[in-house]
């Protein structure tokens, strides 16, 4: 009897050391995956680490600790979205994966409430409210106190954290807030959402909005542009009620240059140019031949050349905001930093401008594409745009008033600097004539 409960006690130990030794087996690939990204991360976007100030060596002890507790694919799926999200990268992500996300839609469509929020210092407002979400009572210029019970702002950046722990990389904290305010709102059909506001007399209202609107979420850029705009691929221009010319840039297609001589040809003579740069989300294009479209025909300036008939030469205001990411960052930058423009936003661009690398795990699980450099060195006295952005020259803050009467703000303050003239010595470019 004593033999016998000692083999069954013996069983039992090898039983559990069995377990245990599966459990470690399943573990290496886990950890080395971790232990792999953590080196090539830190080595390859070393610079990039230091410029944004992620404590590396925190991260490595915290990651170190979870891959050695992780035992299933899912969850190791799970551990390294959140370890790429550590890279504050808007470009990084897992471009191809062997294991899949859990699908949590359940068959539901992945949609807004029809509302986009804004950010300012000491509150959040509605930016905008859209068909049913305006019959509910939102409307643009309300203070938002809070979200789904929770202070407005502090529900933004947990929903901002949620987001990058899903592998949602954010360069800078202006592009994660950014990003909360649209993306962010968004969740499967049919799943509620509260806000909390004060309407313009001061009253508390409670809104409740039912998710059911489509893929309304991505931002728009300017809410109140011009009217009668016309629209060449995704840009619009026309003129103001001033007379001056604007032009709102989407994105970047490879034929930029091409549409921008088809709408300076259609503007004709213009005393002043707005070019809004709000919510581009970037593509690829000559960014040089963009450039030389604002200046005289055979004309130098800071390395580029005027190529075109046509070219613009007159004074240039550029909007920004922190949806104006990668190639439209690139862009919008140049106008300012050689001198050609001046910059007004509510915020610097979103920081997400890079050179970028992909890299595939031992394991062979994931393939992971992330920024190893800045483009534009050059810009933000030489620190580039990853993890910066593109600073204005002049912070233009909304205000609930002009959002309240369908007013926008920076198109309003530029045709102001247009039409007073551009602050003196700032921008260096005046044209041919004046060389």
């Amino acid at each position: 009897m004593i033999q016998g409960r000692m083999n069954r006690r013996s069983a039992t130990v090898w039983v559990i050391g069995l377990v245990a030794s599966t459990r470690m087996l399943m573990a290496v690939p886990y950890v080395d995956d971790v232990e792999f990204l953590l080196r090539e991360f830190e080595s390859k976007a070393g610079e990039l680490i230091k410029v944004k100030g992620i404590d590396w060596p925190a991260v490595t002890r915290e990651f170190q600790q979870a891959a050695a507790h992780t035992t299933t694919d899912e969850a190791h799926l799970q551990l390294v979205a959140r370890l790429v999200g550590q890279l504050r990268d808007g470009h990084a992500g897992i471009v191809k994966s062997k294991i899949k996300w859990p699908d949590e839609s359940k068959g539901r469509r992945f949609t807004g409430p029809r509302v986009a929020l804004l950010t300012l210092p000491d509150r959040v407002l509605v930016r905008a409210a859209f068909k049913d979400a305006l019959q509910s009572g939102l409307h643009a210029g309300q203070e938002v106190t809070r979200i789904d019970g929770v202070p407005a702002l502090d529900w933004l950046k947990q929903k901002a954290e949620w987001m990058r722990d899903r592998g949602q990389g954010f360069s800078t904290t202006q592009m994660a807030l950014y990003s909360a305010c649209h993306w962010g709102l968004a969740d499967y059909e049919g799943t509620p959402i509260t806000f909390e506001i004060k309407d313009a007399s001061g009253a508390e209202l409670s809104i409740q909005r039912v998710r059911n609107g489509g893929p309304n979420y991505a931002p728009i850029g300017p809410l109140f542009p011009p009217t009668d705009l016309k629209f060449t691929g995704r840009q619009s221009y026309g003129h103001t009620e001033h007379g001056l010319g604007y032009i709102h840039l989407r994105d970047v297609p490879g034929n930029l240059p091409m549409q921008i001589q088809q709408m300076l040809a259609t503007l004709g003579e213009i005393p002043g140019l707005i070019l809004d740069m709000r919510a581009n989300g970037g593509g690829g294009c000559d960014h040089e031949a963009v450039f030389g479209h604002f200046l005289a025909k055979g004309q130098s300036w800071r390395g580029y050349v005027g190529k075109f008939d046509g070219g613009y030469t007159g004074p240039m205001v550029v909007i920004v905001d922190a949806g104006v990411r990668s190639a439209g960052e690139t862009i919008a930058g140049m106008f300012k930093e050689d001198g050609r423009a001046y910059m007004i936003g509510e915020s610097a661009t979103a920081g997400t401008s890079s050179q970028k690398t992909e890299i595939t795990t031992p394991s062979g699980l994931f393939t992971i594409r992330f920024s190893v450099g800045s483009n534009k060195s050059r810009f933000n006295n030489g620190r580039g745009i990853e993890g910066i952005g593109v600073q204005p020259h002049e912070l233009v803050l909304p205000t609930a008033q002009d959002l309240l009467n369908d007013k926008d703000t920076l198109i309003e303050h530029a045709t102001k600097l247009l039409k007073a003239g551009l602050p003196k010595g700032i921008v260096p470019y005046q044209g041919p004539d004046s060389q």
